[in-house]
This record gives C-alpha cells, sequence and structure tokens, in this order.
C-alpha cells in the first residue's frame, strides 16, 4: 500500500482554511487529497490530476464529493481545466494551493505489467499512461547509441553511461530487450564486477530512473510547470509545494523559486522526512519538500 510522504508538513506548510482551491497535480492513491480535502471543507474545490488511470481507479474510492474533480492527464492541463471551469462556474481560473509531489507510488512500483521495477519480472514498459508516447522497450529499441547514452548521462547521472549505452542499444537492436530482467541481464554483465559486488545502489536503479523520465518526458513536465504554468494559475499569495526525489528535479524546483520577481521561499532549505517516517516508510528517505508564495503582482 502507497504511503503518502510528508503529508504532516505538507499539510501544515500549504497552510489550508476552509474555502480554498487547490490543485494536487499528482494525485496517486489520494493520501494527500483525502487531507486537503478534510482542510478545506465543502466549501473549498479539489483540482487532481494523475497520468496514470490505474491511481485515479485506487483514489477514486475515498478521494470523492461534490467539490472533487479528477482529471487524467498531466499536471500541465492545469490551465485548460480552470479555463473550463471557469465557463461552468464562475470562479475566477487561479488556485489558492498547489501540490506536486513527483515521485511514483509504491502501487505502481509493484504492478509488475508496469515494469517500474527492475527486481520483478514484466514487460520493459515504465510510461505512466499505456496511451502516451511509446514503451522504453520500443524507444530503445529505435533510438541510436548516442541517444542512449545522452539519457543516461542526463537523466540517470550514470557513470558508465559510455559502456552501458552502446551495451543496451546493440541488446534492443537484436530484440533482445522485451522484459525489465532482459535489461538487468545487460547492465550486470556491463558493468564492472567490483562496482557491481560493491555498490549501495544496483545499477539498474540509475538506468530505470533515466528510462522512466524519458519516457513520460518528466522534467520537461516539471519545468514547464514550474516556470511557465504554476506562476499563471496560482493565484497572487497562493503558496505551492513541491516534493522530489532526486537531484534533477530538486535542482529545477530550487532554480524555479528562486527567481524573487515571482516566489517568495517560506524555507531556507528544503525539509526532509523525520527519521521516525523514514523508519516507517523507507521509501520516503531521499524526499524533499519545498515551498513557496507566489508574489503578489504590482
Amino acid at each position: 500500500m502507497h504511503l503518502p510522504v510528508m503529508l504532516r508538513e505538507v499539510i501544515q506548510q500549504l497552510q489550508l482554511e476552509p474555502g480554498l482551491v487547490v490543485a494536487d497535480g499528482t494525485l496517486g492513491a489520494g493520501g494527500h487529497s483525502r487531507e486537503i480535502l478534510k482542510a478545506i471543507g465543502s466549501a473549498g474545490m479539489l483540482l487532481a490530476f494523475d497520468r496514470d488511470p490505474m491511481m485515479i481507479s485506487l483514489a477514486e474510492k475515498t478521494v470523492c464529493g461534490e467539490n472533487v474533480h479528477i482529471h487524467q492527464g498531466s499536471y500541465i492541463d492545469i490551465r485548460d481545466v480552470l479555463q473550463r471551469h471557469t465557463q461552468a462556474t464562475g470562479r475566477p481560473p487561479l488556485v489558492d494551493r498547489l501540490l506536486l509531489d513527483l515521485g511514483y507510488s509504491s502501487d505502481q512500483l509493484a504492478d509488475r505489467e508496469r515494469g517500474f521495477s527492475f527486481q520483478t519480472e514484466g514487460p520493459l514498459d515504465l510510461r505512466f499512461s499505456t496511451s502516451e508516447n511509446v514503451s522504453a522497450a520500443h524507444w530503445l529499441a529505435t533510438a541510436n547509441d548516442s541517444e542512449i547514452v545522452r539519457v543516461l548521462t542526463e537523466f540517470g547521472e550514470e557513470p558508465f553511461a559510455d559502456r552501458l549505452g552502446p551495451a543496451i542499444g546493440l541488446a534492443a537492436r537484436r530484440g533482445e530487450l522485451q522484459t525489465t530482467k532482459d535489461l538487468v541481464r545487460v547492465v550486470e554483465q556491463t558493468v564492472p564486477p567490483a562496482i557491481l559486488r560493491n555498490a549501495e545502489k544496483h545499477p539498474a536503479t540509475r538506468v530505470f530512473q533515466a528510462l522512466r523520465i524519458q519516457v513520460n518526458d518528466e522534467l520537461t513536465h516539471v519545468s514547464t510547470m514550474l516556470n511557465q504554468i504554476a506562476p499563471e494559475v496560482l493565484a497572487p499569495g497562493g503558496i505551492m509545494a513541491v516534493i522530489t526525489f532526486h537531484s534533477l528535479e530538486d535542482r529545477l524546483v530550487k532554480q524555479a523559486f528562486r527567481q524573487k520577481n515571482v516566489w517568495q521561499e517560506l524555507t531556507d532549505k528544503p525539509l526532509v522526512p523525520t527519521p521516525a517516517e523514514i523508519r516507517f516508510n523507507p521509501r520516503s528517505r531521499s524526499a524533499k519538500l519545498r515551498i513557496a508564495r507566489r508574489i503578489a503582482e504590482n
């Protein structure tokens, strides 16, 4: 079962109150949204987004009500959704609070048919929605070696990208990369044995991260939201909270929130999970929470 990360801190930092309009850009299993609904009450409104129809089906069981509007799609669709709500309700196309939890769900990880985990065998897919883009297996089969090296370097920060890229590319072109275990096998055969024996994390961790980011275009979505969409849809004085799980995401959030003419950072440093939360939910250990207030326009 998926546990919402840093739930207490998120609810506290968003400074929720009855009647607010809140957007949860990454609904997941609905853990954050359920608590948001309690705080904003029936006078408030929740807009929730998720690209994964499986996660929406899970969340809809407990995140529901006349003031709840769930949309299958990316959080970058929020402008269009708000415009439709404005036409229907007369409300301004703005939200008072905005939350992004950029991690993927334990439920997604546990579903071997999705291919998110290198520890179980399943199709090499890695998409949040199978109706979007192409699978990781398809992308690898059509990418050239230099493209694979670039993705492993930029999105996985993989030190052995120059070795892994050509090896993965060759296996893909031969039709030998159909499952998660096929890819793990190539990684284990390519990375130096000493690294494989002594690494704190299995080398496939970075490879799977890089491919997931690539096939879902994750960093483009994050950057577009932070730099173009959030400043437009968040009401002046509104608060945005973003949970990241790796340095690439966190760097984008940090850079965006340091635009002093747009954002006022509400914490000097990112908040991190308590030791107690990490013990109870080890998946939270790499989380960072950054919060900023939208500067009122002059």
